[in-house]
């Protein structure tokens, strides 16, 4: 990809070759040539645009947790949903994440926003739109990347028995595509301050995950990151 360098698993690469070969991807890869060109900053850095694919290899995926937009601040996204990079403020939809967390689990608010360690038990923080400008946000949205991620979702789909998070009216619409007849859905309000209170404070997803791994025979994630 000459816009940006395209750091990502092995078997993810594989599984998505022929999308990367599709007239949308090229010209996906026009446009943000184009936005380089003009001078025009966005998020993340070129290197960690295919971060979560980077960090959760396509067969060690058990959870799959959907985002709409990287964060546009400056720092802020490193190519994981809701998650920031090591000394970065978490944002408040992060916040509240962590205050649900809690109140499920117990589990002290950390002190930071890097959810790596997540990533790492086979959480795939996917975003539907993998790029977007400083300072506007849905700024790269209908420019092909849904059309990438969805195809992420539909080879996912193909397993059996994944946990799919889906947060926000936005999550919920890419969720469509997901065959519930072989995978757990969970569904709640966006962990933003505007809806956090309609419906994901209480949802105690983070539970309900570990129970529906464990009934599965598989290790729980171990949601500390401190």
């Amino acid at each position: 990809m000459s816009t940006i360098d395209p750091k990502l698993h092995e078997s993810w690469k594989e599984a998505l070759l022929e999308e990367f070969q599709q007239p949308y991807f090229a010209e996906l890869k026009a446009f943000l040539l184009q936005e380089r060109q003009a001078g025009q900053a966005f998020f993340p850095p070129g290197s960690l645009v295919f971060h979560a694919l980077d960090s959760t290899p396509f067969d060690q995926v058990k959870v799959v947790v959907l985002g709409q937009d990287p964060y546009h601040g400056p720092g802020q996204a490193h190519g994981l949903s809701f998650s920031v990079p090591p000394g970065v403020q978490s944002p408040p939809s992060l916040v509240n994440i962590f205050k649900e967390l809690h109140a499920d689990l117990g589990i002290p608010i950390p002190a930071h926003g890097n959810l790596e360690k997540w990533t790492r038990q086979g959480i795939l923080l996917l975003n539907a739109t993998l790029t977007v400008r400083a300072h506007q946000a849905a700024s790269h949205q209908n420019k092909g990347w849904e059309r990438f991620t969805d195809a992420i979702v539909q080879k996912l789909n193909a397993r059996e028995g994944l946990i799919f998070v889906l947060w926000g009216r936005s999550a919920k619409e890419k969720g469509k595509i997901i065959d519930r007849s072989r995978h757990h859905v969970l569904t709640a309000a966006h962990p933003s301050p505007l809806s956090a209170y309609n419906g994901f404070f209480g949802c105690r997803h983070f539970s309900q995950i570990n129970r529906l791994l464990e009934e599965k025979g598989q290790a729980p994630i171990d949601w500390a990151l401190d």
